[in-house]
């Protein structure tokens, strides 16, 4: 079982690497590994378990942050729609992207991140990312607002991006041009 002590803080120069390609068909320790960060996700969300634990609530997890530099990412949420996302993915990649972006009007926090960072994180809106899931097959998720962020978040992981590198240092609070806020409305 993944805990906090499992995961690697700012600082770490994992966390600023270009993450490695996963050598598909998965291994089974890949496998493993990407099925317990799915699974840190949904403990995190569990209260009871979280405090027992006392695992920080996370939405998105990347290989990186558990200091493996592999293309890995979890995600596991309901959107603002009640709409799950639940999804281990091997070798993400956005594929296409809108213009429009979006934001969420509280910011951005991370599991590696020990500390509040105040400021918009601009993003895409709108993306589509391709990658293969844990049972092997190729996906095509076509996401929009709250959904597009966490998946952008956690891919940023995988490039050596963390979020606040995308807040403008000079006015941290600049809505972006043509931008809408991803909160629920």
């Amino acid at each position: 079982m993944i805990t906090m002590d499992d995961i690697v803080r700012e600082g770490h120069p994992v966390l600023r690497e270009k993450a490695n390609e996963v050598p598909l068909p998965p291994s089974t320790d890949d496998q493993n590994t990407l099925e317990k960060m799915l699974e840190y996700l949904k403990n995190s969300q569990d209260d009871e378990i979280a405090e027992k634990y006392n695992l920080r609530p996370g939405v998105g997890l990347a290989a990186p942050q558990i200091g493996l530099s592999k293309r890995m990412i979890a995600v596991h949420f309901i959107d603002f729609h009640n709409k799950e996302y639940s999804y281990g993915l091997f070798n993400p990649k956005i594929v296409s992207h809108s213009v429009e972006k979006t934001y969420l009007s509280s910011g951005e926090g991370c599991l590696s991140v020990d500390r509040e960072v105040p400021g918009i994180v601009p993003r895409y809106n709108r993306i589509t990312v391709k990658a293969t899931d844990l049972e092997g097959k190729e996906v095509k998720l076509r996401l929009k607002g709250f959904a597009s962020i966490v998946f952008q978040h956690e891919i940023d992981h995988l490039n050596g991006v963390m979020f606040y590198d995308h807040i403008d240092k000079d006015d941290p609070f600049t809505v972006p041009e043509n931008a809408v806020v991803a909160d629920p409305s």
